[in-house]
């Protein structure tokens, strides 16, 4: 399921299965607005969310070259696992 909270909240992603979560992100970001984006996945493993923010920011970049997707994250090792991508529209926050 994919939820879209009110502004300046994050978009919430509360699939279990990685490459559903992907198709839901992209399917979002291909429909709206959104140059600029949070999205917590802050429940995913460490790899799951390396895949989901890679792919997805891949995407976003494509879309919006200016623009920028903060990701909320359970721990620092999903950015350091995506560091030598040098994705440049990618932010992240610790979630706790």
């Amino acid at each position: 399921m994919l939820q879209l909270l009110p502004q300046n909240e994050a978009l919430q992603v509360r699939s279990v299965a990685p490459a559903d979560a992907v198709e839901l992100i992209n399917k979002y970001i291909d429909k709206h607005s959104c140059k600029n984006m949070s999205i917590d996945i802050s429940f995913m493993n460490i790899l799951d969310a390396s895949y989901v923010s890679t792919l997805c920011s891949t995407k976003h970049y494509i879309k919006y070259p200016d623009g920028k997707i903060n990701w909320k994250i359970s721990s620092e090792l999903v950015k350091e696992f995506n560091s030598d991508l040098e994705l440049g529209n990618i932010g992240y926050e610790m979630q706790y």
